[in-house]
């Protein structure tokens, strides 16, 4: 379940990337270049981590939002939300 939900939120941050760098929105291009690897390759006690950094990119003060078209930026943030709450789930679970 996890994996699952980390490859897809990792799907939609490659697609966030492309349009940051199309856009050449060098900022958020940094900030988003090392998500999407991480994402997929974080073993499960790094994985929080690098869900809770890549939700910072929708601040109340500096969203990627500001910035990027919801095609690109809605997604995402509903993968991680998927993500993190499953997170949760299974740490509840005791998994």
């Amino acid at each position: 379940m996890i994996d699952d939900a980390a490859l897809e939120a990792a799907r939609h941050a490659d697609r966030l990337l492309d349009a940051a760098r199309e856009q050449k929105i060098e900022r958020w291009v940094t900030f988003l270049e090392p998500i999407p690897g991480h994402l997929r390759d974080d073993d499960l006690r790094q994985l929080p981590g690098t869900a809770r950094r890549a939700r910072a990119a929708y601040g109340p003060k500096d969203s990627i939002r500001d910035v990027l078209s919801p095609e690109v930026t809605e997604p995402f943030l509903d993968a991680l939300d998927r993500l993190i709450k499953t997170i949760a789930r299974e740490e509840v679970s005791g998994r």
